[in-house]
């Protein structure tokens, strides 16, 4: 069995600064279902947990009274997450259920999630499990203003938390949405003052969980068919007809400055009917993380394989770094077996991706005025006919 079948989930736990993220920690950990999370922290202090400590052990390992352990950062997260797994390992500490890693307010969250995918020691042990986001309703909009770290905690979420709901005035947090939406449509938002917000479930948001196979896998598909039907109405409603080929976040039609709703971050699928020849595959995402990694904020992806249709792979990436693919038993619903790919882009238009794609694929040729982004650009591969 592949090690990464076994490996203990990790949750990005983000927010900007005064964000709350504290305040959610705080209840999420009393959640019985997080008994044996190890909680790693960039600084003791930053998260106030004095109430949960029972006492302080060696090494900046802080044991909590409900069984959860609280890890200081000393260095590298990379090593903090290899002293864990040494720790595991030798019997020093039990086995751990999961890792909650809250950042830092200014963090931006990518090389935090590298540091996870990255390191092939590390990967061993511990995989990515999905990043929450906790945004002030009072202060959302301000900050995204404001702060670039804020636009890509949002960007980069699979949920978003409103917090402080009560302290906007409604018209307050109908605007907050609606960038976030704009920001993220596929994240789903929960209001942080509702009992579901303090529950192990929030965490539970990664393309591929081994403790639940394909149930994962069909609750991320649920959350992307349902962002999807959201963003189509949105969409209607502000171009007026369906199918318009528009960029969604140029050109509906608003009252604010589009760079307040960061039109350089872009999210959209790749939906593909027929199976993919693994060399392919591999190529295009080759070809996009090594070319333009840096603008590949995220990837998620369930792929139909040509060599086993049966069998679809999964992706998950950030950047340049992905983790090994893994192959599932069984398509998490039969009767749809196509490929999607979801994908997170900063200052990467989306026809250039697109087109990438339906060349490695063997998608017949659409021609289209936003191709050129693509012909101009000077990374195409030579010699393919695109």
């Amino acid at each position: 069995m592949s090690p990464v079948l076994n490996a203990v989930p990790v949750s990005i736990l983000t927010g900007f600064l005064g964000a709350g993220k504290t305040s959610l920690l705080n209840r999420l950990l009393k959640d019985p279902d997080l008994t044996d999370t190890a909680v790693i922290i960039n600084e003791f202090g930053d998260v106030s947990l004095d109430h949960l400590l029972v006492e302080a052990s060696s090494d900046g390992i802080i044991e909590l009274s409900d069984g959860c352990l609280c890890c200081t950062v000393r260095g590298e997260l990379v090593d903090t997450l290899a002293d864990l797994m040494d720790r595991m390992q030798t019997g020093k500490i039990k086995p751990l259920k999961r890792v909650v890693i809250e950042t830092t307010g200014l963090a931006d969250p990518a090389p935090v999630l590298q540091s996870v995918m990255g390191n092939p020691v590390i990967a061993q042990s511990f995989r990515l499990d999905g990043v929450v986001t906790v945004v002030d309703a009072a202060n959302g909009l301000s900050t995204l203003d404001h702060h670039e770290e804020a636009v890509k905690q949002v960007a980069m979420a699979d949920r978003l938390v409103i917090s402080k709901m009560q302290l906007a005035t409604p018209d307050a947090v109908i605007a907050l949405k609606a960038r976030l939406r704009a920001l993220n449509p596929r994240a789903p938002m929960i209001d942080g003052d509702l009992p579901e917000a303090g529950k192990a479930e929030l965490f539970h948001c990664g393309l591929y969980d081994p403790a639940t196979k394909i149930a994962d896998v069909g609750r991320w598909l649920q959350d992307e068919a349902a962002a999807d039907h959201d963003h189509h109405h949105d969409h209607h409603d502000y171009c007026g007809r369906e199918n318009c080929g528009h960029d969604h976040h140029h050109d509906h039609h608003h009252h604010h400055d589009e760079n307040r709703h960061g039109a350089d971050i872009r999210s959209f699928s790749l939906v593909h009917d027929r199976p993919i020849d693994p060399m392919a595959l591999e190529m295009f995402v080759d070809l996009l993380r090594s070319a333009h990694g840096e603008k590949l904020l995220r990837m998620k992806a369930i792929v139909s394989m040509s060599d086993n249709p049966d069998r679809p792979l999964i992706l998950h990436g950030v950047q340049t770094v992905f983790h090994t693919p893994q192959r599932m038993a069984a398509w998490p619903d039969p009767s749809d077996r196509r490929t999607r790919m979801v994908l997170i882009t900063k200052d990467l238009p989306e026809a250039f991706v697109r087109d990438l794609f339906d060349a490695f694929t063997g998608k017949p040729r659409i021609d289209r005025p936003d191709r050129q982004a693509l012909e101009d650009n000077p990374l195409a591969v030579p010699g393919l006919r695109i």
